[in-house]
C-alpha cells in the first residue's frame, strides 16, 4: 500500500473474545488471554507501518456488569499484560495514553496506567491509546463538567474537543470492528464523526495482520468527503 494511503489515525473495537473461545470450546478466560496476545501482534504492525496514532476499546464502563467471573478475569490479564504492553512500547518508541475513568480505577491498577503514561511520556513513535474503563457519554459528561461558566458562550466544536480524554489525539480516520457486530457501542461518538468505518466477520483473536491490511486497502479506496458534494 502507497504510504499515503495509510491512515494517519486507527481505532479497533477489539469484539469477539467470548465467540471465538465458544467457537473453538475453549473458556472465556482464554478467548480473552488470545485477544491479548493478538493486540502485542498488531500492535508491532502498526508501529511498522509508522500510523501516528493507535486506539483500542479495551473495557468499556459498561462491560462491569458482566458475571464477577468474568471481570475478574479481566482485571487479571490486564495486571499480567499492561507489564507486556510496556516493555513492547519502550522496544518501539510507543507512547502509551489512556481514555477513560481511570480515578475510579483501584488504586493498583491506576497507578500501573500512570506508570505506563510516566514511562512512555518521552516516546516519540506511535501514540497508542487505550480505552479503558471508558464510556463516550461519560466521557462527555466528564469533559462538559470541566468547562467553566465564563467560557461556555465562546465554546466551539475545536475548544470542547481539548475538555476529551483524547485531546491531543487526531480523531480516527478509520474505525475498525471485529466480530461483525453493526454498532459503535459507546465508542469514541464524539471522534468519529467522519470516520471510515470498516467491520469484518472475524472475531478479534483471530483478526491477523493480514486481516488489518484488508481493512487499510479497503480504506485506501474510499474518499472522504466531510458532508461536501463531488
Amino acid at each position: 500500500m502507497e504510504e499515503e494511503k495509510i491512515p494517519q489515525s486507527i481505532a479497533i473495537i477489539m469484539d469477539g473474545n467470548g465467540r471465538y473461545a465458544k467457537k473453538n470450546n475453549l473458556p472465556i478466560a482464554i478467548g480473552h488471554k488470545n485477544g491479548c496476545d493478538n493486540l502485542e501482534v498488531i500492535l508491532e504492525e502498526v508501529v511498522r507501518l509508522h500510523i501516528k496514532y493507535f486506539t483500542v476499546y479495551a473495557f468499556s464502563t459498561e462491560n462491569w456488569k458482566r458475571s464477577k467471573e468474568e471481570v475478574n478475569n479481566l482485571m487479571s490479564l490486564f495486571h499480567i499484560y499492561m507489564p507486556r504492553i510496556l516493555k513492547k512500547a519502550l522496544n518501539n518508541n510507543v507512547k502509551i495514553h489512556f481514555i477513560g475513568d481511570i480515578e475510579s480505577l483501584d488504586e493498583e491498577l491506576k497507578n500501573m496506567c500512570y506508570e505506563m503514561i510516566n514511562q512512555t511520556k518521552n516516546m516519540t513513535g506511535t501514540i497508542f491509546s487505550i480505552a479503558f474503563n471508558y464510556g463516550s457519554r461519560n466521557e462527555i459528561i466528564r469533559a462538559i463538567k470541566k468547562i467553566k461558566i465564563e467560557d461556555i458562550n465562546n465554546l466551539d466544536e475545536e475548544k470542547f474537543s481539548t475538555y476529551l480524554d483524547t485531546n491531543g489525539i487526531k480523531d480516527p480516520d478509520l474505525l475498525i470492528r471485529t466480530s461483525g457486530e453493526c454498532r459503535l457501542s459507546n465508542f469514541l461518538l464524539w471522534q468519529i464523526s467522519y470516520s471510515e468505518i470498516y467491520i469484518t466477520n472475524v472475531f478479534w483473536p483471530e483478526f491477523s495482520i493480514d486481516e488489518l491490511h484488508k481493512a487499510l486497502s479497503q480504506y485506501s479506496m474510499r474518499e472522504r468527503r466531510y458532508g461536501t458534494r463531488v
